[in-house]
């Protein structure tokens, strides 16, 4: 018989119900206490994913033994792998994650995984691979930045900015992803030398940035002369 690894200690405030109702459900198939211990081990990896990666990642390898064919469960390692800058188990827990639940959600993290290897060609045929008007506007962002990252590796400074240019960049209107692109843009921009365009964009950034938080329960608001004021809340961005 193998010998069971120990797992790392949960606090007794950590329960189940401290992980998304979403990532919930997928462990029903699991039995009422192996699915409880790995809730609890997830909850407590998205707790400590940015503060203490490396015990995220501790916990993500425990809810893995525990139930390494659910597709949450996948995700969660796939992204303390990640954040540990172990890129290799990243892009193997990230296919693994897609074949389960057929879903591309991921796949700007796959693109700069695959940077994080080395590999800026393959992560440009990773993002290629897939339709991105199928994607919800937050992955469609993601994966921008992480392409023109891609070309940036490539030394590719003009295609970088291109990869930018889609329909979520407008400088008049923030979402939760727009303080990430206009900040890219912003960062190409420097790079080639056009400084004062690169200088509107990080004064977007951070405008919508400071918007934000405010109040994050909204979706959309419009920026316009350093002004900001709410929009419909249910409005979503046009493809």
């Amino acid at each position: 018989m193998r010998e069971r690894i120990p797992e790392p200690p949960l606090p007794e405030e950590i329960t189940a119900r401290d992980l998304h109702s979403s990532a919930r459900n997928e462990l029903k198939t699991l039995s009422k206490e192996n699915a409880e211990q790995t809730a609890r081990h997830l909850a407590m990896a998205a707790q400590l994913i940015d503060d203490e990666p490396e015990r995220a990642h501790e916990h993500a390898l425990a809810a893995s033994r525990r139930a390494g064919r659910i597709a949450v469960v996948r995700e969660t390692l796939a992204i303390t792998a990640y954040g540990i800058g172990d890129f290799a188990l990243a892009l193997r827990e990230l296919r693994t994650h897609r074949r389960i639940s057929g879903k591309d959600d991921m796949i700007a993290l796959i693109v700069d995984s695959e940077r994080g290897v080395g590999r800026p060609d393959r992560a440009l045929e990773e993002g290629r691979g897939v339709d991105r008007s199928a994607l919800t506007p937050d992955v469609r962002v993601a994966l921008a930045i992480a392409m023109s990252g891609a070309r940036l590796d490539r030394g590719e400074t003009e295609l970088a900015l291109g990869e930018l240019e889609i329909p979520e960049l407008d400088p008049n209107r923030a979402f939760e992803w727009s303080p990430a692109l206009f900040s890219a843009r912003s960062a190409v921009l420097e790079d080639l030398g056009r400084t004062d365009e690169a200088a509107f964009w990080a004064d977007r950034a951070e405008v919508a940035a400071s918007a934000l938080g405010m109040d994050g329960q909204f979706d959309e608001m419009i920026v316009e002369d350093g002004l900001v004021e709410d929009e419909a809340e249910d409005e979503e961005p046009e493809a």
